[in-house]
């Protein structure tokens, strides 16, 4: 998909509004497969066509500021006998967009990408 300078496809547009809702529920960060779940339940389920899809998508939301990062400790993963996870939270920034995109009527039918009105 070619997209516009600044502009949010709609999968990033998923997954912020699906952090959003997590948040909304007590959830402050999530995980790559948490997320994933999350939008799995959305209208816009299609979107997800592979889990590199999804973290691609969540490097570039975390690279234009909607998103921050932290890796769980690793002592954590170990002791639970898994590889240790990456947990995302929505910047303030990522709150702006998530709730314009919420507003936006183009969010129904995903066919336009969000251009967010944030750049300063």
């Amino acid at each position: 998909m070619r997209r516009k300078q600044g502009a949010l496809i709609p999968i990033e547009q998923s997954i912020l509004v699906a952090a959003m809702e997590l948040r909304a529920r007590g959830d402050e960060e999530f995980h790559g497969f948490r997320i994933a779940r999350e939008i799995k339940e959305q209208t816009a389920a299609r979107l997800l066509t592979a889990h590199g899809t999804l973290y691609r998508a969540l490097g570039r939301l975390e690279k234009q500021g909607y998103l921050s990062s932290r890796w769980e400790d690793p002592v954590l993963a170990a002791e639970e006998s898994r590889p240790r996870r990456k947990f995302y939270k929505l910047t303030a920034a990522g709150t702006t967009a998530a709730a314009a995109i919420s507003d936006s009527p183009a969010t129904n039918d995903n066919t336009e990408a969000w251009k967010p009105a944030l750049e300063t």
